[in-house]
């Protein structure tokens, strides 16, 4: 006689039951879609996509200019900034343009200062504007590591014109229009005397062109005061300042 196996099927749950169900399913506060919670991640890659473009445009300084242009590799900019090299090309296409991004990152900005500055405020002179930018630049130049990027062009610019004609766009163009502006300013004002020195603003300028190549020259020899020579400089070109 044959044994009877339990059965192993499990209930049919009541109709009513299911109904029950589908109800409470739907009260059920859904789920929020993945494509509503993807705006902060992508956030958050943005944020870490530009902290890799900062470490990878601060490491370039360093190699730059510890070994100048010619001689700097990607792969060392890439092994300080602490990425892969191919990292370094989904921001700039070579070294070139990311020597370009060094210069308009870290040198521009000063110099479109000057472009956008309008006539001296009431109560200030020309020579006051001269003498404020000359002491920013000072500051912010000379006496720091763009001073160093400067001095990089000065040397290797004839070698890579590219370079020499990037900056000049970039930098040496805006701040002579800037210069020129100023002095055609003073001359018509009557604080400059020399009427053709609108002609050569490099003039107005050179000295920091000569402070630059002296820090790193001969500072040690001689060390120079580059704010007191250019307030000799500028009392050649406006007259000296009257003491009361």
């Amino acid at each position: 006689m044959s044994k009877i196996r339990p059965s192993t099927r499990r209930p049919t749950k009541p109709a009513k039951n299911r109904v029950v169900s589908r109800a409470a399913a739907a009260r059920t506060p859904k789920v929020v879609s993945a494509k509503v919670e993807s705006a902060k991640p992508a956030s958050n890659r943005a944020e870490r996509a530009a902290e890799r473009r900062g470490a990878i445009i601060e490491a370039a300084m360093d190699e730059f200019i510890a070994r100048g242009f010619a001689a700097t590799r990607l792969d060392d900019v890439a092994k300080r900034a602490g990425v892969a090299k191919g990292t370094i090309y989904l921001h700039f296409k070579d070294k070139e343009a990311l020597f370009e991004e060094l210069i308009r990152t870290a040198i521009v900005p000063l110099v479109n200062r000057l472009a956008a500055a309008g006539p001296p405020p009431a109560g200030a002179s020309i020579r006051d504007m001269v003498e404020n930018f000359a002491r920013a630049f000072i500051h912010d130049v000379v006496t720091t590591r763009r001073g160093d990027i400067v001095r990089l062009i000065v040397a290797e610019g004839p070698r890579f014109p590219d370079i020499a004609d990037f900056y000049f766009r970039e930098v040496v163009s805006k701040g002579i229009a800037g210069m020129r502006a100023l002095i055609e300013l003073g001359v018509a004002r009557g604080e400059i005397q020399q009427k053709n020195l609108a002609r050569f603003p490099q003039i107005l300028v050179a000295p920091a062109i000569v402070a630059i190549i002296w820090q790193s020259l001969f500072s040690k020899h001689a060390p120079l005061d580059a704010n007191e020579m250019f307030r000799v400089h500028l009392d050649l070109i406006f007259g000296e300042r009257r003491t009361t």
